[in-house]
């Protein structure tokens, strides 16, 4: 199985940018994200992205309570049939979203379940899910490493656990290096979501180690004359 790439990014310049790289199936943002790249109308802003790709595009809800979750998620999903609708998995009181999961999936709405950090997490989220329509389920293994955890019994349980649920993906989220997508691949983890310098960086892949120590030292030597050093 390979491990799709999506890029972690709201900015428009950079999701036209990628839109057109064949490395990259995917996108995802946040209200973080969509907060750096300046927009000021979420719906406007949203739109303006989607009509630049055709690729899956994560847009996520930012309203903290059920009912407003589950109203905003019916508006995002009306954007485009591309939109997979982000869903917390909890709110920020740390009332699980099963609930909203529970009606939206049967009503064919593509989810991507955010801000996971368990296996207890995703168990609960899996009961919540038919089994036709997709969901990816978003597990932040970058965060969790950040904190002395190691994320790998975390995906290797969940993949297992979704094995033969075809409709069901385990993304790798919080992605803080190349490797990260080789460890990804490795466990056969459905997608990965990294930041363009990341996405570029893998493009590293494959050189020789002679091809990065010249790389290195004409780096070196170049910022070395572009600083005008010298030694009497």
């Amino acid at each position: 199985m390979n491990t799709k790439i999506y890029c972690d990014i709201a900015d428009y310049d950079q999701i036209k940018k990628y839109s057109k790289d064949r490395l990259v199936k995917g996108f995802t943002t946040n209200p973080s994200l969509m907060r750096k790249a300046g927009a000021k109308d979420y719906k406007r802003y949203s739109i303006k992205i989607l009509s630049i790709t055709n690729k899956p595009l994560s847009l996520e809800v930012f309203a903290d309570d059920m009912k407003g979750i589950t109203k905003q998620a019916y508006i995002i999903n009306k954007w485009g049939r591309n939109v997979y609708v982000k869903i917390p998995v909890t709110n920020s009181k740390g009332k699980f979203t099963g609930k909203v999961i529970k009606e939206l999936n049967p009503k064919k709405i593509k989810l991507n379940i955010t801000a996971v950090y368990s296996f207890e997490q995703v168990k609960k989220i899996v009961k919540c899910i038919n089994t036709t329509t997709p969901v990816i389920i978003s597990i932040f293994a970058g965060r969790m490493s950040d904190t002395g955890i190691n994320p790998t019994p975390i995906f290797k349980k969940s993949i297992a656990l979704i094995k033969k649920k075809k409709n069901i993906q385990i993304l790798w989220a919080s992605t803080r290096e190349p490797y990260n997508f080789l460890q990804a691949k490795d466990l056969k983890c459905n997608i990965i979501t990294m930041p363009p310098k990341i996405i570029d960086q893998i493009k590293n892949f494959g050189k020789s180690s002679n091809q990065l120590t010249l790389e290195t030292i004409k780096g070196f030597l170049n910022d070395s004359k572009s600083s005008k050093f010298y030694l009497k």
